[in-house]
């Protein structure tokens, strides 16, 4: 997805939105920890049938997508199947709405700033490097 569509911009903007509300300073690890926590007080409050479910999964999706994008050199992307996530050195797909989604039915076991911390192995793994060991 170009960085200047009118898709990016909105995804910007709803993440911005999330960022000032929650008072962080920036996209990285210490606001995805951040946002984890607030997942979890929110739990209660968003039940599967809750009617503003929808509208925060989708905010605060933008949120972690634009995290995912800032640190680890990401782009905003649309997936094989349509969806909207982001993309990693061409080689890996995350929806963050789905992230964010998964903690708030699952909690901490699928924490989302858990998830942030395994990017740099998936990244390693996609490409197929292996450590080769000088005995």
């Amino acid at each position: 997805m170009p960085e200047n569509s009118p898709e990016t911009t909105a995804l910007l903007a709803a993440a911005e939105q999330v960022r000032q509300q929650l008072g962080l300073a920036a996209y990285d690890a210490a606001a995805v920890l951040e946002l984890d926590h607030f997942i979890e007080v929110q739990r209660t409050e968003l039940a599967p049938g809750s009617p503003d479910r929808a509208g925060v999964v989708t905010a605060l999706g933008c949120f972690l997508g634009q995290c995912l994008v800032s640190a680890y050199r990401a782009e905003w992307a649309a997936g094989t199947d349509g969806s909207t996530g982001v993309g990693l050195a061409n080689q890996l797909f995350f929806n963050p709405f789905y992230l964010v989604n998964q903690q708030l039915n699952n909690g901490e076991a699928a924490s989302v700033a858990v998830f942030f911390r395994s990017v740099p192995q998936r990244l390693v793994a996609a490409s197929g490097a292996r450590k080769r060991w000088i005995s």
